[in-house]
C-alpha cells in the first residue's frame, strides 16, 4: 500500500506537488458524486435543502460534509490510515475534506468556522493505534482554514465497546456520557473532524454535548458518510 513520495495514493501517476498525495485528475473524480441532503448527509433529491427525514426529525449537528460515500478507493486508504499504521496518509486525505468544505461554502450557507475538534479515542486505544486519525485529520485542516484547534478539546472518559460492532441502537446507548468537554465553546461555531459517519451516533453525541454547553452551531465534516 506504501506508495513512491510524489506518486497519487490512487492511480500512481506522478504528482505535480508530492505533498498532495491524491492528484487532480482523482481528486475531481471523487467531487460532486453524490447527492445528498445538506444536513444529515444522507442521499435526497436536493444538495441545497434538508430532506424529508430532517425535516421530520432534524440531527443535532446543522450541517454535514462528507467527500464521498465509504466504497473504494476512498474506503482502502482510511482502513489503511486507521488500522496499518500509514499516518503519511492524514495530510492527504484531510485536503480532499478541505475542498470539500470549500465546495460545500460555495454551494450553501455554511458559517465560518471557529473551532476544530477531534473524535477522542479512549487512551487505551489511543495507545495501541499510536495516534488518532481525526486528530491527524485536523491539525492540517485548522491550519489551512485559520480556525482554532485543540487536541484536548474533547475527552473520552470511559471505554466503549467498538462501534462498527454494534446495531444503530447498541451503538447510541454505548457512547451515552462517553465524553467530556474541557474547555469553554460558548458562542463558537464548531466543526466535529471524523474519518467515517456510519449511523452518526457518535457525532450526534458530541453535537448534543457542544450544543449543551453553548456552541453556537456544529458543522460535521467526514472523509465518509456510510449511505
Amino acid at each position: 500500500m506504501l506508495t513512491v513520495p510524489g506518486l497519487c495514493w490512487l492511480c500512481q501517476m506522478p504528482l505535480a506537488l508530492s505533498g498532495w498525495g491524491i492528484c487532480s485528475v482523482c481528486t475531481r473524480s471523487l467531487e460532486g458524486r453524490l447527492t445528498v441532503c445538506p444536513q444529515c448527509g444522507l442521499p435526497a433529491t436536493s444538495r441545497h435543502i434538508p430532506c424529508g427525514r430532517c425535516l421530520k426529525k432534524s440531527p443535532p449537528w446543522n450541517a454535514l460534509v462528507a467527500v464521498d460515500d465509504y466504497v473504494p478507493p476512498l474506503s482502502r486508504l482510511i482502513h489503511a490510515l486507521k488500522f496499518s499504521g500509514q499516518s503519511s496518509l492524514a495530510q492527504p486525505l484531510a485536503r480532499l475534506l478541505l475542498l470539500a468544505v470549500l465546495q460545500a461554502r460555495r454551494s450553501r450557507t455554511l458559517p465560518k468556522i471557529d473551532r476544530v475538534v477531534n473524535v477522542p479515542l479512549y487512551r487505551r486505544r489511543h495507545w495501541r493505534r499510536g495516534y488518532n486519525q481525526s486528530d491527524l485529520l485536523c491539525r492540517p485542516l485548522a491550519r489551512w482554514l485559520g480556525c482554532e484547534y485543540d487536541a484536548s478539546a474533547l475527552t473520552r472518559v470511559h471505554a466503549t465497546a467498538i462501534q462498527h460492532q454494534l446495531n444503530a441502537r447498541l451503538r447510541k446507548r454505548n457512547l451515552k456520557n462517553a465524553f467530556r468537554l474541557e474547555l469553554a465553546v460558548k458562542g463558537l461555531h464548531i466543526a466535529i473532524v471524523d474519518d467515517v459517519v456510519t449511523t452518526g451516533s457518535t457525532v450526534a453525541e458530541l453535537s448534543r454535548l457542544l450544543l449543551r454547553s453553548g456552541a453556537a452551531s456544529v458543522q460535521v465534516w467526514c472523509l465518509c458518510r456510510t449511505l
